[in-house]
């Protein structure tokens, strides 16, 4: 574990997990229970960067689906994600973790505006940073925002973070009978519709070479052991499922 198979990575936490067991917003033992998680991969030395959804706050697409314009649906999803990425510093913060919160959305008066050589700086220096407000543009999800960040930064593999150990071949709560894949390629996803991450995000990270590990945020320790090549994942690459 003193020398993580993956050195500067992204993880992409959607809003959702930060409920825990609420309906709305973010439980604080959630919380600080992922900031743990986080922690324990900065203290083995590796680069992390974050990008957190604002599902649990407001979801553009759902504000769009009530007459909402999608544009201004879009910004309000964004404004969400600094909301969310402010209390997960909060929270590596007491964990002795030092962060920044860079946005695409300049908003001065509580982060810093992304500028890209500043955040590969702030992770040379040992800081976790935390991409927050998407993209900075409308109809663009945060998981597109995760593969552009991944791709600006240089980042050894993107790690989606979800309620399950993997992608499987349907929805393994509802179907117990459901296949977890070990490997998938970029096409098997797009051609599959294998909702793991949207098309766009899939083709970007696959333009730029980085993989993409699926795994379960709420099995604890499991951040550190996929970074560091073990536990249980499903990597998606240019390489095919035998």
């Amino acid at each position: 574990m003193a020398d993580p198979r993956y050195k500067r990575v992204l993880l992409k936490i959607s809003g959702e997990a930060l409920m825990g067991a609420q309906d709305y917003g973010m439980e604080p033992a959630m919380v600080s229970r992922i900031a743990g998680e986080v922690k324990s991969v900065h203290a083995l030395g590796g680069q992390v960067c974050l990008v957190i959804g604002g599902g649990n706050i407001f979801r553009g697409v759902s504000g769009t689906a009530k007459g909402m314009e999608r544009a201004t649906a879009d910004y309000m999803g964004m404004l969400a994600t600094v909301i969310n990425s402010l209390g997960m510093q909060s929270a590596l913060e007491r964990l002795d973790v030092p962060t920044r919160v860079l946005s695409a959305l300049p908003i001065s008066a509580v982060c810093e505006p992304y500028i890209r050589r500043r955040a590969i700086r702030h992770m040379e220096k040992g800081r976790v940073v935390i991409f927050a407000a998407g993209t900075g543009n409308p109809f663009f999800t945060t998981d597109t925002a995760a593969a552009l960040r991944a791709s600006e930064m240089g980042c050894d593999a993107l790690l989606k973070a979800t309620k399950v150990d993997g992608v499987y071949t349907d929805d393994p709560v509802k179907v117990p009978s459901a296949r977890r894949y070990d490997r998938l390629s970029y096409m098997q996803v797009l051609s599959q519709d294998l909702k793991v991450m949207d098309a766009s995000a899939i083709s970007l990270a696959r333009e730029n070479k980085i993989p993409i590990l699926v795994f379960s945020i709420f099995e604890p320790g499991a951040f550190a052991e996929v970074v560091a090549g073990r536990g249980r994942y499903t990597i998606i690459s240019e390489a095919e499922a035998a």
